[in-house]
């Protein structure tokens, strides 16, 4: 299981505010670069790259939260596919003729640079077999009752509560309010899920929790990549 990293989900959801007409695409760059440092898309600054794929027909930006075995968001090619999951995140530009794949990668010039440099890929057609926000809020309760049960059952070294924080996981003007509530679970879910990595528990109580972690690991995925997609959710509706 990955770190939770910020920088594909605050550029899906901020860019979607703007697209949608929610905020200005200076106040976008701004919360991606707040989550990641400054940032460039190949060799041109965000702001410029995101104006030149808007007047290019841009329509959307779509998020991917990979894991090995588990390519969510991602419908190639092989190569986009490959760097998706070794990053664990990626953004999909939708365009009227085509799909650009933004793979995040850190980008340190000297001693005093610190930001993000976006590869960008070719990529395959939207995939339709996304969940929907309750859909995938659905399994996340689900999975959250499977992974208490099993920590509560396996005990590790005594730890202190955690202090998850009380920021995480916000949308950007423009989402549905039940997008923010799933999407602030979800990453706080991610962080329990950091945690139990790290409880120094035996090899047969890490098998009796493993394979519900697993699920909540995969449901935690699934309910952040729905929750970023909500905002043109209604939109798609039938």
């Amino acid at each position: 299981m990955r770190p939770e990293s910020p920088v594909c989900p605050s550029l899906v959801a901020w860019g979607n505010a703007w697209l949608a007409g929610h905020v200005g695409l200076d106040e976008a760059a701004d919360h991606v670069e707040a989550a990641g440092g400054p940032a460039v898309a190949g060799e041109v600054p965000l702001r410029a790259y995101l104006a030149n794929l808007r007047a290019s027909g841009l329509r959307e930006l779509r998020l991917a939260l990979p894991a090995p075995g588990d390519p969510l968001g991602l419908s190639g090619p092989p190569s986009f596919n490959a760097a998706a999951v070794d990053a664990g995140q990626a953004a999909i530009a939708v365009l009227d003729d085509r799909n650009l794949g933004l793979v995040p990668a850190p980008d340190r010039r000297g001693s005093s640079y610190d930001g993000v440099r976006f590869g960008v890929h070719e990529s395959g057609p939207v995939r339709h077999d996304l969940p929907s926000l309750a859909e995938a809020e659905r399994e996340l309760s689900d999975a959250m009752r499977a992974a208490t049960d099993a920590l509560s059952s396996a005990e590790g070294p005594a730890q202190g509560r955690p202090e998850l924080g009380r920021h995480g996981g916000e949308l950007a003007p423009g989402y549905p309010a039940r997008a923010h509530r799933v999407s602030t679970l979800a990453t706080r879910l991610a962080a329990v899920l950091r945690l139990a990595d790290e409880r120094g528990l035996t090899a047969g109580q890490v098998a009796r929790r493993g394979s519900a972690l697993r699920e909540l690991d995969r449901a935690v995925r699934r309910a952040l990549v729905a929750a970023h997609h909500a905002i043109f959710e209604p939109l798609r509706s039938p």
